[in-house]
């Protein structure tokens, strides 16, 4: 039961938040990116190519640190906290893959060689994994810990890290939309379904 209502959440999210983003004109997707793209800064390049970098080793770090508190504190909250944001970085994750896998969109500089990317990628572009990630990371810190000053630089991150993608030339506008979308979504999916468990127990 409980996975028939996971997988009905799931399917929805992705008619009502990811199709009608896939569906975005193609000619304003990349006009968008090429607007980007020629614009850049070049100096900020290795500012971009940082903190596209630090996207998964985050995801690994702090739900790493939290557990490590919960071991040494015995703190519940810090475990439940642990799980949601281990938990939604997994959902995340695993929704991205099969979405890349399944829509199978060419990187922008495939399809665009007038595309500049400063960082090389090999796998599909549909959504975006690092702002998905990130955005799964930023909200459910969030989610665990409610307030501005956990907030706005969880945000500020996950929003910088979602540019990042654009900046390097290897996502599309809607890539990254759809994978804020999820990767949020992800987080209030994990949250929802631990209550549901805590409430059982």
């Amino acid at each position: 039961m409980q996975k028939a209502i996971t997988s009905k959440i799931i399917l929805t999210t992705f008619i009502v938040c990811v199709l009608p983003i896939r569906v975005i004109s193609q000619h304003a997707d990349i006009q968008l990116l090429r607007y980007l793209n020629s614009n850049q800064n070049a100096p900020a390049d290795p500012i971009f190519k940082t903190v596209t970098n630090s996207v998964f080793p985050m995801a690994i770090g702090v739900p790493a640190a939290i557990t490590t508190l919960y071991l040494l504190n015995k703190d519940s909250a810090n475990k439940q906290h642990a799980i949601i944001i281990g938990g939604t970085v997994i959902i995340s994750s695993a929704i991205t893959g099969l979405l890349k896998y399944t829509i199978q969109r060419e990187r922008p500089f495939v399809t665009y060689p007038d595309i500049k990317h400063i960082t090389p990628e090999d796998s599909y572009s549909f959504p975006s994994g690092h702002t998905s990630t990130a955005f799964a990371l930023a909200t459910s810190i969030t989610i665990a810990y409610p307030k501005w000053y956990v907030a706005a630089p969880a945000y500020l991150w996950a929003s910088s890290a979602a540019y990042s993608r654009l900046h390097l030339g290897v996502h599309y506008p809607s890539d990254v939309l759809a994978g804020a979308l999820i990767g949020s979504g992800s987080a209030w999916l994990c949250y929802k379904l631990n209550m549901r468990l805590q409430q059982r127990k």
